[in-house]
């Protein structure tokens, strides 16, 4: 692939999705744009970029931009920050809701393993605390990737990836070659399409919203300006949870104590929200 393509790539993700490609960008674009390709009968992925180019074809445009953006996922990513959720945020954020109901959010959610963890994490949570429940939203850019968290269908391989074998069997169902996730499981998570990089102000407060690995695609005045968004929708009390690792300038949070990527909403912020 040549510089000018990947040129153009390049500006069209980040214009679209606010993503930051780097590394390997030719070997990334050829492996995510080469099932596309075959699909839009293309020879090459060349040639999809150049019809791309001289069409500007909305749905193509789009198909592209959700390629190059769906994110690697897996369930239970980051072991002691789930574990932490589960004994330490969960019944916390429950004890101050006269119902034990939260509000969650897993934005950027990818092919669901994040979602579906957390439903797990609240069945888990529940034995400690009774009263526990809660309603989980997963949104992502593409619509490729909340077909099959919708599907909730996953391969050996995916289901291999931070799944104890214990909740494999007890939440999924064998499904050929593949494991599907039960009624009950799929049933929990209602799946939403939402470009993070949009100003879409959210009319109900969540208690927790888990925006993880997804910020460090940005530069980070993109990434800053997604969770000025994003801190209108979290409740006072509630928590934003970053990738391990990642970090963020919005002033709207501060990071916790623990170290597992936990944010609060600032004092100031919270006085402008009310």
């Amino acid at each position: 692939m040549n510089t000018e393509d990947l040129d153009f790539l390049s500006a069209l993700v980040r214009k679209r999705a606010g993503v930051v490609l780097s590394g390997e960008k030719g070997y990334f674009a050829q492996s995510r744009l080469a099932p596309l390709a075959r699909h839009e009968g293309a020879e090459s992925v060349e040639a999809l970029i150049a019809t791309l180019r001289e069409s500007g074809d909305e749905r193509l445009t789009q198909a592209t931009v959700e390629a190059m953006t769906i994110a690697d996922t897996a369930f239970f990513r980051d072991g002691p920050m789930f574990n932490h959720l589960r004994d330490v945020i969960l019944p916390q954020l429950a004890a101050s809701r006269p119902d034990g109901k939260l509000c969650i959010w897993s934005a950027g959610c990818s092919t669901g393993q994040e979602a579906y963890s957390l439903s797990m994490l609240i069945d888990q949570a529940r034995m400690h605390v009774p009263n526990l429940s809660a309603d989980i939203i997963g949104t992502d850019l593409s619509r490729r990737a909340l077909e099959k968290a919708h599907s909730g269908l996953y391969t050996q391989f995916e289901v291999q990836r931070g799944l104890p074998i214990r909740l494999l069997l007890s939440h999924f169902e064998k499904a050929g070659d593949m494991w599907r996730a039960n009624d009950r499981l799929r049933q929990s998570v209602r799946w939403r399409q939402l470009n993070l990089i949009e100003d879409r102000r959210s009319v109900r407060p969540f208690d927790l919203i888990l925006c993880r690995n997804v910020v460090g695609s940005f530069d980070a005045e993109t990434g800053a300006r997604v969770l000025e968004h994003v801190a209108p929708a979290l409740a006072p009390d509630g928590f934003l949870v970053l990738g391990r690792g990642e970090t963020t300038t919005a002033a709207s949070f501060e990071a916790t104590s623990d170290g597992l990527g936990l944010y609060r909403r600032t004092h100031a912020a919270n006085r402008v929200a009310a």
